[in-house]
C-alpha cells in the first residue's frame, strides 16, 4: 500500500513539500452525474427550469470550484490552473445529467482535486437549479477517471 503523503513521522496533517517535485504537465478529468425524474430532465433539454439555463450556471459553477479548491480542500495547494473545461450532458437512460470535468496545469503537483471539485460543483448547482422541480433528485459516481503527468504516471479507469 502507498505511503500516505498528508501525514508526517507522528501522524500529523502536514501540507506535502512538492518543492523538490518537477515541473510537469499535468491533467485529470473526473466525472460525477445527477439522477433524477424524466419529468425534471425535461426542464433542462427544453430550457423551461424556473432559475434559467441550468447547465450553464452549473458549468459555470464547475470551473469556479476547480478554482477554489485549495480554499475548500484544507491541505490541497494552490495552483495555476491552465485550463478547467465542464461537460454537461443530458442521458435520457440515467435519466438525469452527466458531468465531465477536465483541468490542466503546468507545475510540481496534479490536479485531480481540482476536477474533482469541479465535478461536484457542478452537480450540487444542477441540484440547487432544480430542487423546487424535484427534491429526490441523486448526487453519484463521482470519481476520476483519468490523471496524468508527474512521477507516477499515467491513470486512466
Amino acid at each position: 500500500m502507498a505511503e500516505l503523503t498528508h501525514f508526517d513521522a507522528k501522524g500529523d496533517a502536514h501540507m506535502v513539500d512538492v518543492s523538490d517535485k518537477a515541473v510537469t504537465a499535468r491533467i485529470a478529468v473526473a466525472t460525477a452525474c445527477v439522477k433524477m425524474h424524466e419529468a425534471t430532465l425535461a426542464l433542462v433539454t427544453e430550457g423551461t427550469a424556473k432559475k434559467g439555463d441550468v447547465l450553464g450556471v452549473a458549468r459555470l459553477a464547475g470551473i469556479m470550484g476547480a478554482k477554489k479548491c485549495s480554499e475548500l480542500i484544507p491541505l490541497c495547494h494552490p495552483l495555476p490552473i491552465t485550463k478547467v473545461a465542464v461537460e454537461l450532458t443530458p442521458d435520457e437512460a440515467l435519466p438525469g445529467i452527466r458531468i465531465e470535468a477536465t483541468v490542466k496545469t503546468t507545475g510540481q503537483t496534479g490536479v485531480e482535486m481540482e476536477a474533482l471539485t469541479a465535478a461536484s460543483t457542478a452537480a450540487l448547482t444542477v441540484y440547487d437549479m432544480l430542487k423546487a422541480a424535484e427534491k429526490t433528485m441523486e448526487i453519484g459516481e463521482l470519481k476520476v477517471v483519468l490523471k496524468d503527468g508527474g512521477k507516477s504516471g499515467r491513470f486512466e479507469a
